[in-house]
């Protein structure tokens, strides 16, 4: 198993058993058959407890494995007919956001995504994920010309969050951020949002107001990441995995709470186990709700997307005890 995580290290101990132990029979001519078919009958047991028993902690790790699909891999392998747009016709052109036009199911469509780099001079060059303003300007310019010609909007948030230097403060990022809020909120178009990875702080929420939220299997969507959070309870990084643990970011916390609509399965092990798999199970649910998202208006679209997010959240009033005042 390439790129196993820590707790998945079990699995690949006792599969690298089975290989040498399949590779010694064929060069000695001895049938181990049946010690095979046991050891892989113990394999997939402990596979089942493994990956049916997986931390918010351990989430984190899969969201961010290095070998997870991009936007761009999916893009590729859900949509044809892709023609990559570049540029927010202000300042340049930040490659930590893709999008262009696209075609799915023969359907035309606008898709953005957050894109990490494959390596590290691709990381660099994407700012790891993270977009200046102009790259939430050039997602922006691309929704309002979906919203103009009428095609719906697919969006895949892979995000630790905006840009947090002196350059993308200096070019105005909270207000790039506050401007996609805002808009995005008012388009007359369905907007699918599918969290893939890790759905960070407000440079994921700058691209998700949408109808309809998803989020794959081993995802995580949270208003700061777990590392942020660490940093600011504990003043300590490092306890990442602690914060993880207690801020409820894993897609089936967000289920519980309505902030997502529907949770996305992935391949046993993560998506990146198998990029088709998981592709296929992206596109048929994008297909779904927007066939259900085409049945309504304009007006229509704008007031369930007004509902969605007026229902997250819960609160209540605390009761006031009345005090003794007489004399």
């Amino acid at each position: 198993m390439s790129g196993e995580l820590p707790f998945e290290k079990p699995l690949a101990e006792m599969r690298k058993k089975i290989e040498e132990l399949k590779q010694f029979g064929e060069e000695k001519g001895i049938d181990f058959t049946d010690e095979i078919a046991r050891l892989e009958e113990r394999y997939s047991r402990l596979e089942e407890e493994i990956y049916s028993s997986i931390s918010p902690s351990q989430k984190m790790h899969l969201a961010r494995h290095q070998q997870r699909p991009t936007s761009l891999d999916l893009i590729q392998l859900i949509f044809t007919d892709f023609i990559e747009l570049h540029g927010d016709r202000l300042y340049g052109d930040d490659l930590a956001v893709v999008g262009g036009l696209a075609k799915l199911d023969g359907v035309p469509v606008t898709v953005l995504g957050q894109q990490r780099g494959k390596d590290t001079k691709d990381n660099i060059a994407r700012f790891f994920g993270s977009a200046h303003p102009e790259g939430f300007r050039k997602a922006l310019r691309l929704m309002q010309q979906a919203n103009k010609f009428n095609r719906p909007i697919i969006t895949f948030i892979d995000t630790k969050g905006a840009y947090p230097g002196n350059t993308a403060e200096e070019r105005g990022q909270s207000e790039a951020i506050a401007r996609n809020l805002r808009e995005m909120s008012s388009l007359g178009v369905p907007v699918v949002c599918v969290v893939i990875g890790e759905g960070g702080s407000g440079g994921a929420l700058a691209m998700a107001v949408g109808n309809r939220v998803l989020m794959l299997e081993h995802a995580i969507y949270s208003a700061i990441s777990p590392n942020g959070a660490a940093s600011i309870l504990w003043k300590d990084a490092s306890k990442a995995d602690q914060a993880a643990e207690a801020m409820k970011i894993t897609a089936k916390d967000l289920l519980e709470m309505e902030v997502i609509e529907e949770i996305i399965p992935e391949p046993k092990g993560g998506a990146h186990r198998s990029y088709e798999e998981t592709a296929a199970a992206i596109s048929s649910a994008l297909i779904r709700h927007l066939k259900e998202l085409s049945l309504m208006d304009a007006c229509e679209l704008k007031e369930d997307r007004y509902r969605k997010f007026r229902k997250i959240g819960e609160f209540d009033f605390a009761r006031v005890e009345q005090e003794d005042v007489s004399l």
